[in-house]
């Protein structure tokens, strides 16, 4: 197995060749530039613009993958609603360009997606369920999510997620979690939305999702998640209690007051059963992962 994985530089990405390197498995890391990753080897490491049909081309001729596993993706919501033709561009025309690579060689298509691809209006949700994106970064998951599924080719699977949190090196975003505990901390006074549901995803379980889901070859699609679905609010305060941070700063507010750009869904979550089941996946709950955290 030779694993070939796009945007190695994010979150996700990074957790992912972390495993890879631990696991002995073989594999290219790529990501649009330079590596940004220490725990990434040099050798292992080519820099990819997954829009660029040529540049695909060279890694697969060099790489020669059995799996790829794509979590390159343009996932500022705000941002994509700002610039629909790069968000499209990224998000569909890309990820079109690397499953047909992909199906060149045979290879296992691994794609990452999103809650968003629901309206929040029933939630949680199996794989199954009716999708209804309300933004037009979640419209380009769906559009991407549908090139594999009204493919003939089915060696692919599609693994949806749900804020994923934890820690990296050099990442251009932060996530909710480091920021709301850098926050308390400092004792800011933080307004935080509590008529959004969610059930936040500890990177390293989803690292391990991915790359099991290569390992058993995987086909479908499969809901990985966080074990609780609770309210942005009720995370924030969460992460204050455990930290022994005081939560009197935390204000709760609707989403109504806030000036998104793009809609989000009220309340997601996912039932995971299928992904327990399939792939033995077992997240731990939003304490345990707070432990694993730097203080």
């Amino acid at each position: 197995m030779i694993i070939l994985v796009t945007g190695s530089n994010g979150l996700l990405g990074q957790k992912i060749v972390k495993q890879l390197v631990k696991s002995k498995t073989e594999f290219v890391a790529t990501s649009l530039g330079e590596n940004r990753n220490s725990a990434c080897p040099t050798a292992n490491y080519q820099s990819l613009d997954i829009t660029n049909s040529q540049e695909i081309q060279s890694i697969f001729e060099l790489a020669k993958p059995t799996v790829v596993l794509n979590t390159a993706a343009m996932t500022n919501v705000d941002a994509c609603e700002a610039d629909e033709v790069n968000c499209r561009i990224i998000n569909v025309e890309g990820v079109d360009l690397l499953f047909q690579a992909a199906k060149k060689r045979n290879a296992h298509f691994i794609h990452l997606s999103t809650d968003f691809v629901f309206d929040g209006e029933a939630g949680p949700y199996i794989e199954t369920d009716q999708r209804n994106p309300l933004s037009i970064y979640a419209r380009s998951k769906v559009d991407s999510e549908n090139l594999l599924i009204n493919s003939e080719y089915k060696n692919w699977a599609i693994l949806r997620t749900i804020i994923v949190f934890g820690e990296g090196e050099n990442l251009s975003r932060s996530n909710i979690v480091l920021w709301a505990k850098s926050a308390l901390k400092e004792g800011k006074t933080l307004t935080i939305v509590n008529d959004q549901f969610r059930a936040p995803t500890w990177a390293d379980d989803l690292a391990w999702a991915c790359i099991q889901t290569a390992v058993l070859n995987a086909q479908g699609i499969f809901h990985i998640s966080g074990p609780e679905t609770f309210s942005i609010y009720d995370l924030v305060i969460r992460i204050g209690k455990f930290y022994g941070l005081s939560t009197d700063m935390i204000q709760p507010i609707s989403s109504a007051t806030l000036s998104q750009k793009a809609k989000r869904p009220p309340k997601t979550g996912f039932i995971i059963d299928k992904a327990k089941a399939s792939l033995g996946y077992n997240p731990i709950s939003i304490e345990e992962s707070l432990a694993l955290l730097n203080n």
